[in-house]
């Protein structure tokens, strides 16, 4: 079935099941924190993705202020320091891809920002209902594919360091729930073994282009303690490295920002591994601003949906992720608002609509919402 924005964000891979409990203190459950909190967000993040494709087609972008500047600028002054920008081997709207990455991360670094690759592994969108492997590679078995995700992510590694954009962090998948690089790398009644050759290779690839850059996995488990224990242990027990723990957080599909602080907390504790928030979002109204429904149309309790309820709802979630001990947090695709030509399909993008368009930071007509706030 031609996947839509609903169906990428649809968590249908594993059910949810009760987290461990972790004993928390009262700022992570009431999703605050308290001015003698010792940790700190050091990844004040957005994914941008779709950024380059709107500017391209002339999208303007106005600061709280009403004055237009870049999105990148505007997004800094709000407190951003890092950027996350996917990357899709072959997809066909061309954004996206190598050259497009490559060229923005110009961009990114001149800013001043820090960068973050979120390698698909895939022609179009990887999450936890759908990890297609990129036309190339559709024919190669798990010995093949072990090469193909080496060489594919030291080659993009090694053209950004370059021409002086090396990335800080990788991602080595995204939103692997039962694998990647399917049906070989797909975790198949708890055998991680496939997973783990592919893991490895993209960690080590990592490595030998610039050992400084920080290997993240990423599952969309912050629903569930259980289901991350289960992923990250079977990974683990492969012998698998990474340096921080991804995961996805959106309060409509991964339920209270108690349950997230618990399992960020257990994480940590659990693997001794940085713990990062790798996307979240919230909606700031209920109506639709072009042809294509939104993905999201309910908030959660205590949050309007308003601006004033997106800023104190990212708000929430930042001071939870913080009191549970994550370092960082990074909205998803802020400056994506609806803008004719930029759509979720990249085979079809100048005809596709845009289902995140009141989910972005920036108004139907560019205009940065003024409560929302990146806090380290």
């Amino acid at each position: 079935m031609t996947m839509t924005l609903l169906s990428r964000f649809g968590r249908t891979a594993r059910a949810a099941v009760l987290p461990v409990a972790v004993a928390l203190s009262a700022t992570v459950l009431s999703g605050t924190t308290s001015a003698s909190a010792a940790n700190s967000l050091s990844m004040l993040g957005a994914d941008v993705s779709t950024a380059q494709r709107a500017i391209d087609l002339g999208a303007a972008y106005y600061d709280a202020s009403g004055n237009a500047k870049d999105p990148l600028d505007i997004l800094k002054a709000a407190g951003v320091n890092y950027v996350r920008l996917r990357i899709w081997n072959n997809p066909a709207s061309g954004y996206n891809n190598e050259a497009k990455v490559l060229a923005y991360a110009k961009t990114v670094k001149a800013k001043g920002l820090k960068l973050l690759i979120d390698f698909h592994y895939s022609d179009t969108w990887a999450d936890p209902g759908n990890q297609n492997k990129p036309a190339a590679w559709s024919g190669h078995g798990i010995s093949q594919l072990q090469t193909d995700v080496y060489n594919y992510t030291y080659g993009v590694c090694n053209s950004l360091k370059s021409q002086g954009t090396t990335p800080d962090s990788v991602q080595i998948g995204n939103e692997i729930n039962v694998g990647m690089l399917w049906n070989d790398g797909k975790v198949v009644n708890s055998d991680f073994t496939n997973l783990s050759l592919l893991l490895k290779s993209g960690y080590n690839a990592t490595k030998a282009c610039n050992s400084g850059t920080k290997v993240i996995i990423h599952t969309a488990d912050a629903d569930s303690d259980t289901n991350a224990r289960w992923f990250y242990d079977g990974i683990k027990a492969k012998g698998v490295n990474w340096d921080i723990t991804g995961l996805s957080y959106y309060c409509m599909w991964h339920g209270t920002l108690a349950n997230m602080g618990s399992v960020v907390s257990d994480m940590k504790s659990r693997y001794g591994k940085d713990v990062i928030i790798a996307e979240t979002a919230y909606p700031f109204t209920t109506a639709n601003a072009d042809s294509t429904a939104d993905s999201v149309t309910s908030g959660c309790s205590g949050y309007p949906i308003t601006w004033a309820g997106q800023g104190a709802e990212f708000t929430a979630v930042q001071n939870t992720a913080r009191s549970a001990g994550a370092i960082g947090v990074f909205y998803w695709e802020p400056t994506w608002y609806a803008v004719p030509g930029n759509g979720w399909d990249p085979t079809d993008i100048a005809n596709s609509g845009d289902g995140w368009d009141n989910m972005a930071v920036f108004n139907w007509t560019g205009h940065l919402n003024p409560d929302i706030k990146w806090t380290a």
